[in-house]
């Protein structure tokens, strides 16, 4: 067996520095009073001893463990099926790696996991949650906030109580809705269906009530509720179907609730965009360039929205403690949306 050499200890750094081991604890845990000159000789031995700092002490001076906590209320089948979640988090992981910051992520399938998450957060292992996909009966808001974690939301509130002082980062769902239907509009279709995403989700109720501005009078048999999957997208495009075979353009409420739509229709020898015009909701490259023909739909920045959720939470925890001057508490974002003509509509 190979023997395992020690590994450099603080008062190896401070040795090779020249310095007293409080200088090198003090540098190493990001403390202050020490003078450049010196921070300079002990970031050399550190680089050249090949030092890592212990977490456990540097939690101790600094209070923080440099780790967030990712909270996606979904089912890990949903969680590694749907490129929404991939993007979204690969914006989080991209901004925490900036700062030096460990990604945990927790996933929550049923009550049991609530639970667990819960005490995992109330165990003081991490810094801040960020937490996104819930569902309006979802336990987590009263769960995250009575384990006292500075958290931000991905996705407008829509959950029971009092959510002031709640800081989220969303899209203008229901304004790009309202484009896409308009839209469609002006291309002459005048029976136009929705598939909404599941309704117990904010996202998909801004995105109906969207669809719903633009078509004030419309039949409400052209509105059929999906789940924001393919699957989910079929079983509403086949029941729109027989519901109103005269369907000639659909808003679906995802990309991936589209490309289910436009299966059924090619199935049905319908043909896209000439017999039925469809747009989504997303533009997730490997969905919206896949689809035969390519989708036309409603653009959203998903990775930027994950560093934005990020970035809000390590601005919130850098902020100064109570007993001096703070900075203002971070402002929730919405951010814009954009249609994306493609061949479908």
């Amino acid at each position: 067996m190979t023997e395992t050499a020690p590994r450099p200890t603080l008062e190896a750094v401070a040795a090779r520095a020249g310095v007293s081991r409080a200088t090198v604890s003090r540098v190493v845990n990001g403390g202050d009073g020490v003078r450049e000159r010196l921070v300079e000789r002990v970031r050399k031995a550190v680089d050249e001893l090949g030092y890592v700092p212990n977490q456990a002490a540097r939690s101790l001076v600094t209070r923080r463990h440099d780790a967030v906590a990712v909270i996606v209320a979904e089912p890990e089948t949903r969680v590694f099926a749907d490129p929404f979640f991939a993007l979204q988090l690969r914006g989080i992981s991209k901004e925490l790696t900036a700062h030096d910051n460990q990604l945990v992520l927790l996933l929550t399938e049923g009550r049991d996991d609530h639970a667990r998450v819960a005490r995992y957060l109330a165990g003081g292992h991490v810094d801040g949650a960020l937490v996104f996909s819930l569902h309006l009966d979802d336990p987590l808001p009263v769960l995250i906030q009575n384990a006292g974690v500075p958290t931000v939301f991905g996705g407008r509130p829509g959950w029971s109580g009092d959510t002031r002082g709640v800081v989220y980062v969303d899209v203008d769902n229901r304004g790009g809705a309202r484009d896409a239907v308009r839209h469609l509009a002006g291309l002459g279709r005048t029976r136009i269906a929705h598939i909404a995403g599941a309704l117990d989700q904010t996202s998909a109720v801004d995105r109906l009530d969207g669809y719903r501005d633009v078509m004030v009078d419309a039949d409400p048999r052209l509105i059929a509720e999906g789940d924001f999957t393919p699957a989910g997208g079929e079983r509403a495009m086949r029941e729109l179907l027989e519901r109103c075979p005269d369907v000639d353009a659909v808003f679906a409420a995802n990309d991936l609730t589209a490309a289910g739509a436009m299966r059924v229709l090619r199935e049905a020898g319908r043909r896209v965009p000439d017999d039925v015009a469809v747009i989504g909701f997303d533009d997730m490259l490997p969905v919206a360039e896949q689809t035969d023909p390519a989708l036309t739909t409603v653009r959203q920045d998903i990775e930027e929205m994950g560093r934005l959720m990020a970035r809000l939470l390590l601005r919130e925890l850098d902020r100064r403690p109570a007993d001096e001057p703070v900075a203002a508490a971070p402002s929730s974002v919405v951010l814009p949306t954009t249609l994306i003509r493609r061949a479908s509509a």
